[in-house]
């Protein structure tokens, strides 16, 4: 008698009695302790203000991630870590790491793009996103993402236009690129900042006894004019309203120094904070001579009498 034996490939190992067979630990038991490191990160961020240890905590938790985690954990480490060295005033690492994460600019999420681009764009940097974001819009897998037209505009507004290549901007919105991101339309209202920019560029004026300390000092004593027409329209609605009794003296007064606390900060040492700390003790001395020189008055009229 011949014995069958058992093909090798279909012999099974035993089962031990009351044991159940062997299984890989199921994906969300093997992505607890990524979850629980991006937790961790945040809040040392967010609640903690400990911008290192929260750099340092994404950086481990991207080197522990082998590939087969969700590409949002990636993600979420990056953009952390993006922000945290934003805070530690480390920002021109911060397009290496992100290399470093993604290996190539076309790899990188556009989210993060986005980020990037702002923040470059936010130091007065933008020329270090230029030749990342470019590689990234011109990549054809890239068009199909749902941040493309973002990402586009941002390098068109942020990049381009403040960097004064028009002929970029123009191919960039005529190319394939424009027509992936825009419509019609918004083409059209991009070509127009393109023009309306180089327009502001050829009729600046060219004034050689202006320097490039005293156009920037401008813009700010501008916005301090307009803060301090706002208040003093507030501060007049309030003094109306002292006369019917309806708003307390004593908040008026308090509303007065808050806001100026608030909107200018000046520093008294310095020479440009002596005009507006008089405008405002001339403000407070018209304030008081409205609301007082009624009663003073009466009250002179009463001993003469």
């Amino acid at each position: 008698l011949k014995c069958n034996r058992v093909p090798t490939f279909l012999r099974t190992r035993p089962l031990v009695s009351g044991q159940p067979p062997a299984r890989s630990p199921p994906l969300s038991a093997a992505l607890a302790p990524i979850t629980s490191m991006l937790d961790t990160a945040a809040e040392q961020m967010m609640v903690n203000k400990d911008f290192q240890a929260a750099f340092d905590t994404c950086d481990r938790g991207l080197k522990s991630l082998d590939g087969m985690e969700p590409e949002d954990n990636r993600a979420g480490f990056c953009i952390l870590g993006i922000q945290a060295l934003a805070e530690l005033n480390q920002w021109q690492d911060v397009l290496s790491w992100v290399l470093q994460q993604y290996e190539h600019q076309e790899n990188i999420p556009a989210r993060i793009m986005q980020m990037c681009i702002l923040l470059y764009s936010k130091v007065g940097e933008p020329a270090v996103m230029q030749e990342a974001a470019r590689v990234w819009l011109l990549w054809p897998l890239n068009s199909g993402v749902s941040g493309f037209r973002t990402v586009a505009e941002l390098y068109l507004l942020h990049i381009l236009v403040p960097l004064g290549h028009g002929e970029e901007a123009r191919e960039l919105i005529a190319g394939e690129v424009g027509s992936a991101a825009f419509t019609e339309d918004q083409r059209q209202t991009a070509l127009d900042v393109v023009e309306e920019k180089e327009r502001r560029d050829q009729e600046a004026p060219c004034n050689p006894n202006v320097s490039p300390s005293s156009e920037i000092t401008a813009h700010p004593q501008g916005g301090v004019i307009d803060k301090l027409a706002a208040m003093l329209r507030f501060l007049y609605r309030k003094v109306m309203m002292c006369h019917s009794g309806s708003f307390p003296l004593r908040r008026l007064f308090l509303a007065a120094l808050l806001i100026y606390v608030l909107f200018f900060r000046l520093d008294p040492a310095l020479p440009s904070s002596f005009m507006w700390i008089s405008k405002l003790y001339q403000l407070l001395r018209q304030m008081w001579t409205t609301m007082f020189a009624p009663y003073y008055q009466a009250l002179a009229q009463s001993k003469e009498l």
